[in-house]
């Protein structure tokens, strides 16, 4: 039977549908028993998905503010690069294949010994960060050619940090916040006087926190709740105003809605219609 670290060097494979039957079967089965891998393999999906969807974005000049953010990313990896061990690319790569080689380090693996127990936890959290940095860097190659009513690409972003901020607070083992806290942490990052709804138990709802989230050049706030053990993310976008609507992307549902200069954005991977509840139930609650 596989366990989370036999099966790293399937993943990529496992995504790009090259895998046999007998190793895609036995994957699909770890996934389903591992919320966490299960949470990887989707948020490495989503880089996927808008990788193949939108590569002709990538032969346009790219805008400042994305050349600035590659810029960031890229003196993060050098930093990284020149740690004992490190492996640089080849002299001569191409950027194309650098691309093809940053999505797959996503999911290929090393082999790793004697990691350092207090260490641990950056080895299982560091694929989402990176997943939901490639969203933002190859999502961003085109946002700014993306109307007001790219409402799927909007949704595709935003599974990956539901996925990333979910999997990172288990396994720092964040403690729940309570609700005065979010509400003073909403204040003061983003000049947001709410208050969360009073009684979130009567749509199944168990507040678990919140944090700030980067979104093309901005900050949004990521507020992060359960329902009925499953994660739930409600996204607050200042200064944005979208249309009303329901969509999906990667297996997740985003319910979207506008309120005065905000757009709100519930999402879950649960049905249609508990989702539009839950949506609801927010919408008529906070204040």
């Amino acid at each position: 039977m596989l366990n989370c670290q036999s099966i790293d060097h399937l993943v990529t494979p496992f995504i790009d549908g090259e895998l046999p039957d007998a190793d895609r079967l036995a994957v699909a089965a770890h996934l389903s028993r591992c919320p966490p891998c299960h949470s990887r393999v989707v948020a490495e999906q989503a880089v996927h998905e808008l990788i193949r969807t939108r590569r002709s974005a990538f032969t346009t000049c790219a805008p400042e503010p994305l050349r600035r953010r590659c810029s960031q990313i890229a003196g993060f990896s050098a930093s990284e690069a020149a740690r004992p061990g490190a492996v640089a690319p080849p002299a001569g790569a191409h950027a194309s294949n650098h691309s093809a080689a940053l999505s797959s380090s996503v999911t290929s693996s090393r082999p790793f010994t004697h990691i350092p127990a207090h260490r641990a936890w950056a080895a299982r959290v560091a694929p989402f960060a990176l997943a939901a940095s490639l969203v933002v860097v190859v999502g961003g190659a085109f946002l700014y050619q993306a109307t007001e009513s790219s409402a799927r690409l909007l949704a595709a972003e935003l599974t990956a940090d539901h996925l990333k901020c979910f999997a990172m607070n288990s396994a720092l083992g964040a403690r729940r916040q309570m609700p005065a806290a979010v509400e003073s942490s909403m204040a003061s990052a983003f000049n947001w006087q709410m208050h969360l709804p009073a009684d979130p138990e009567q749509a199944g709802l168990e507040l678990v926190g919140s944090r700030p989230c980067l979104y093309a050049e901005g900050k949004i706030a990521h507020i992060m709740y359960r329902h009925q053990g499953h994660p739930v993310s409600l996204f607050m976008l200042p200064k944005s105003a979208r249309a009303q609507q329901l969509v999906k992307v990667l297996g997740h549902q985003a319910a979207i809605w506008c309120v005065g200069s905000r757009t709100f954005v519930l999402l879950a991977r649960e049905p249609r219609d508990d989702v539009e509840r839950m949506a609801s139930f927010v919408q008529a609650s906070m204040h």
